[in-house]
């Protein structure tokens, strides 16, 4: 199966570093913010951003935690293997605080979906905001937006999109697997392969 590179290990790091920097400019030192990661994959991303706005921000701690969806999934009973779920890291109160959920791929939008439900559980932020690695903005079934994006992604039906992490699969790169990546519409970045 082809698969094409969206982001390699330069342009991820600079793609996360850009986020970051999109963080700080609308939320400042984040001292009023948390950085909430879906489990299981967004959880990465969002200890990578984490880290790097320590650095960026000079040691400030930077309030985040790890939400699992599993049981608020729109699936979960549909399934003919059951899911296992994954750990939630709720150590802080989102209680009136802007909250940043985080995850990978935002696709569908179901997993957001079920991200704000499980979030609403652990009280009631004075707002929400997404921000995703890869946005394949034109799969979805929800009226879903990211507000920060780090790559937007025009692919076709039987397309998949991976992101591996240094972590735990030793490198960190996007792939686009499936056919030829589909040009970009809409007037945003394109998706191209790096080469």
């Amino acid at each position: 199966m082809h698969a094409a590179t969206l982001l390699d290990s330069t342009a991820f790091g600079l793609t996360v570093k850009r986020l970051c920097y999109q963080l700080v400019e609308e939320h400042g030192d984040l001292s009023d913010t948390v950085l909430l990661g879906l489990q299981p994959r967004g959880v990465h991303l969002s200890r990578r951003l984490v880290r790097e706005l320590g650095r960026i921000l000079g040691g400030v701690p930077i309030r985040a935690g790890e939400l699992d969806i599993t049981f608020h999934r729109d699936d979960f009973r549909h399934r003919t293997v059951p899911l296992a779920p994954s750990t939630t890291q709720m150590d802080l109160s989102i209680e009136g605080r802007r909250v940043v959920l985080i995850d990978d791929v935002l696709y569908t939008g179901r997993s957001i979906r079920a991200g704000l439900d499980a979030l609403l559980s652990f009280g009631r932020p004075a707002s929400v905001q997404l921000l995703v690695l890869i946005d394949r903005r034109f799969a979805r079934e929800l009226p879903i937006a990211a507000d920060h994006v780090g790559r937007w992604v025009d692919s076709i039906e039987g397309q998949r999109v991976t992101v591996e992490w240094a972590e735990t699969d030793g490198q960190d790169r996007v792939l686009l697997h499936g056919a030829e990546v589909a040009p970009a519409r809409g007037g945003q970045p394109p998706a191209t392969a790096i080469p």
